[in-house]
């Protein structure tokens, strides 16, 4: 099942039980697959452009719930912090510090990486690897650590 025809089917469900925070949620998922696939210049959508997609979605929710409690709006911080949840759902799980360390060590040493002047080389590989499964933001302090 596809990533949009799942996304309909939970929807139809959220509907049902009059779940408002996974409809907000579904309904900003369903936009953005709608809006990227009518894109101009778009092509298929493919696994990992949806889960680049619903990345976004969540990094753009996890921000907001940050602005929200930084302001004293604990009530729009948790209503986005719900949603982060249901976005999760369609995410695979996401990677421990260590296991991305790992990962990094891994490609450091198959490139043979030594100085933070390999740091852009390094990042292309361990994001491209990670892809969906790790923040940004995490991998590169990791490959800075290792690097330096």
């Amino acid at each position: 099942m596809t990533l949009e025809a799942q996304i309909m089917a939970d929807l139809k469900t959220a509907m049902k039980a009059k779940d408002r925070i996974a409809l907000e949620a579904l309904r900003a998922i369903k936009t953005a697959i709608l809006n990227e696939k009518t894109a101009a210049g778009a092509t298929e959508m493919t696994e990992a452009r949806e889960l680049k997609l619903l990345t976004k979605l969540r990094k753009q929710r996890v921000e907001s719930a940050t602005i929200f409690r930084d302001q004293g709006r604990q009530d729009l911080a948790a209503s986005e912090e719900a949603q982060i949840k249901i976005i999760e759902r369609y995410l695979p799980a996401m990677l421990s510090s260590s296991e991305i360390e790992i990962k990094v060590k891994k490609i450091i040493a198959s490139m043979g990486a030594s100085s933070m002047a390999d740091m852009g080389q390094v990042m292309g590989q361990a994001t491209g690897a990670m892809a969906g499964r790790a923040d940004g933001k995490v991998i590169s302090e990791i490959v800075r650590k290792l690097l330096t």
